[in-house]
């Protein structure tokens, strides 16, 4: 089975994928809502943390550090580089703080340099503020983005035709590499017959709402 088919079996059984009727922020009705905070416990993340670096490692993304933005960030980026070294990738990792500190070592970045090629690693990407507010610490240090990793792309419409994810390449010229789409979510719902129920709506909600992404 692909990987990407394994992870939306693992998020639904996780119960981190969930298929009902949820309003988004951009006030929506969704058929389907997402929450990586679900993967709580040490099992999930350990899994959780191969499909993030088998994701990686398939990129092909010339990578030197790894970045995680506060706060779902932050235990993102540290079991990456994790399994990443599991993998025989030992990369360097940072995340920052929201705040920045003004005594002890001082400053908002905790961890390895932000140097050469960094790879911002999140969980999804909806107005693409985290995404934003990364590029401009990781251009502050001198280094330069390469991209983002994210575990789920809704391939949504954001306020114009764009998605979240094509607005962030367009705007910083950087690859978005999610773990799966909804293209790999829709998928899972054609061959799965328990789930043959909610196939429609997301179809539907598709239909509206999505856009197309290269692969």
């Amino acid at each position: 089975m692909d990987f990407r088919q394994e992870f939306i079996e693992f998020a639904v059984a996780r119960n981190v994928l969930r298929f009902g009727e949820f309003k988004t922020k951009a006030g929506r009705l969704s058929p389907y809502f997402f929450n990586a905070g679900l993967f709580n416990d040490g099992a999930a993340i350990d899994r959780l943390s191969q499909f993030y670096a088998r994701t990686i490692l398939a990129s092909g993304i010339a990578i030197d550090t790894l970045f995680g933005p506060a706060y779902k960030g932050i235990p993102l980026v540290a079991i990456s580089a994790l399994a990443l070294a599991r993998a025989g990738r030992n990369l360097p990792f940072a995340f920052n703080r929201k705040e920045a500190k003004d005594h002890g070592e001082g400053g908002s970045i905790i961890g390895a340099p932000l140097a050469g090629r960094v790879l911002i690693i999140d969980d999804v990407i909806s107005a693409g503020t985290s995404v934003r507010e990364s590029v401009e610490l990781i251009r502050a240090a001198g280094a330069t983005p390469c991209g983002v990793v994210i575990a789920l792309d809704r391939m949504e419409r954001g306020s114009g035709e764009l998605s979240a994810v094509q607005e962030v390449e367009r705007d910083y010229g950087i690859p978005v590499v999610a773990v799966a789409t909804l293209d790999d979510l829709m998928a899972f719902l054609r061959d799965r017959p328990d789930f043959k129920e909610h196939q429609a709506a997301v179809k539907r909600y598709r239909k509206e709402y999505g856009v197309e992404h290269r692969r």
